[in-house]
Parts: structure tokens; C-alpha cells; sequence
């Protein structure tokens, strides 16, 4: 179920229904689910002219060459980013372009951060197509659509978790500091590899280890916790050397 926060916008999904063509973005690497908001869309406006893109890079190519796209669609989930990563450099390039956010993270601190970074809406991938549609032509209404069990969470539980996630930044070592470090700015292990110049598998068992000394399920949560963090200078850090060939 979706709820909805009204937000004055400039244009109306009534306008769209009533003759004016809207255009729309979708952003994912699945082609089934991009074929399912598509349905979505048309469900809500039978006549939207839908574009499509499989990463953040074919996006940027498509809204270069197109005029009026109303809003994108975006997984946050791609293979040229992570996290908030691909959003925040959607909203850098194209700062008027309404951005809502597709995706099958449903932690209500996610929602709540993508809301404070100006997402148009947040809307999980599994809600039914009917209410997506409903969604839809709420956020081109000037409404922001989140889940309907969202509430934003309390201030002191945010900076309570942030500081417990600082203390345990410390156990880190400097190269595990400096594979985060890339991993927050989006990152793949690919390039961070390069970048290191370490093998593709050690980056991924420094991130193994990441995840399990923080606390954290995946690298999206980590990009998203750590993401307005200062990080520890790695060459602060005992041991700072780069450890090319460890895991640890």
C-alpha cells in the first residue's frame, strides 16, 4: 500500500488525461520489470510516451538527446551504481527533473533518506500495478508517494545508529577504508579493483568483511549509512600501507 504527502508542483496528471502528453523515463537492467512499470504507466496514462534505460550512463545518454521528460523511474540498484549514487547524479545534472524512486529496499530508513535527498516518491517493487498507476499520477499531481507504513524515523534513533556505525568504522583497516571509500562513490568492484590495483576477488572479500565488521546487510545499506559520513584518513591508520594482497 502507498501513501501520499502533497507537494505544490507545476504540472497536474490532469493535465496529461486531458490531452497533453507526458513522458517518462524508466530506469532498470530488468527488462521484466521494466516492462511491468511500463504497464503501470500506461494503466495511469494510456497515451505517456515511455523511454528506457538499463543504467545510469544510458539514462544520461537518453536525457541528453530527449526534451520534456516529466519523470524517471529509477531502480536503485544498477550495474554503474549503488546506493543513492546513480540518484544523486541524475539530480546533479538535471536538478528540475522530478525523480522517483522504484525499488525492493523497503527499510522505512531508506525511504526516509531518499525523501531528504528530493526524491519525487518512493515506491516498492512490490506494490500492485493498480496502485503504482495511482502513484504515478500522484507524484505528476504534485503529491510524494511512500509506502503507506512510513513514518519517518525518530532523529535521535538516525544519530544514534550513525554513531554506532562510527565507532565500528574504526575496526576498519586502512585498506578496508579505502575500498569503502570508493564503494560509497558508486563504485563497481571492477573499478575499485583498478583503482587499488588489487585482484576483483579481493576487493569482494574486503567487502565481505566491510559489511560484517559494520554491521550491515549489503553495500547498498553501506553506500546509504555511510554516504554523509566523514571517513578515518586510512594513512592516519597503523598499518597503513597499502595491504595489496590481504583480504583483511
Amino acid at each position: 500500500m502507498l501513501a501520499s504527502i502533497h507537494r505544490p508542483a507545476a504540472a497536474h496528471a490532469a493535465d496529461y488525461l486531458e490531452g497533453a502528453m507526458a513522458s517518462f523515463l524508466i530506469i532498470d537492467d530488468h527488462p521484466l520489470f521494466r516492462e511491468a512499470l511500463g504497464n503501470a504507466v500506461r494503466l495511469a496514462l494510456p497515451e505517456a510516451r515511455i523511454l528506457e534505460a538499463m543504467s545510469i550512463e544510458d539514462a544520461m545518454h537518453t536525457l541528453a538527446a530527449e526534451q520534456g521528460i516529466d519523470l524517471a523511474l529509477l531502480d536503485l540498484s544498477l550495474p554503474d551504481a549503488t546506493g543513492f549514487s546513480g540518484f544523486l547524479r541524475l539530480r546533479e545534472a538535471y536538478p528540475r527533473l522530478p525523480v522517483a524512486i522504484v525499488s525492493s529496499e523497503e527499510d522505512q530508513r531508506v525511504v526516509g533518506e531518499a525523501l531528504a535527498l528530493g526524491a519525487a516518491g518512493y515506491l516498492p517493487k512490490s506494490t500492485s500495478k493498480r496502485e503504482l498507476a495511482q502513484s504515478i499520477e500522484g507524484v505528476l499531481s504534485g503529491s510524494v508517494s511512500v509506502p503507506k507504513d512510513f513514518m519517518g524515523a525518530p532523529q535521535r534513533r538516525r544519530t544514534d545508529a550513525s554513531k554506532a556505525i562510527e565507532i565500528k568504522l574504526r575496526e576498519l583497516t586502512p585498506q578496508q577504508l579505502r575500498v569503502l571509500d570508493l564503494l560509497r562513490r558508486g563504485h563497481p568492484n571492477r573499478q575499485i579493483a583498478q583503482e587499488l590495483q588489487l585482484a576483483e576477488s579481493t576487493v569482494k572479500a574486503h567487502i565481505t568483511e566491510i559489511l560484517r565488521k559494520l554491521g550491515l546487510f549489503s553495500r547498498n545499506k553501506a553506500v546509504i549509512e555511510i554516504g554523509k559520513m566523514d571517513l578515518p584518513d586510512p594513512r592516519s591508520r597503523p598499518n597503513s600501507r597499502p595491504d595489496r594482497g590481504r583480504s583483511s
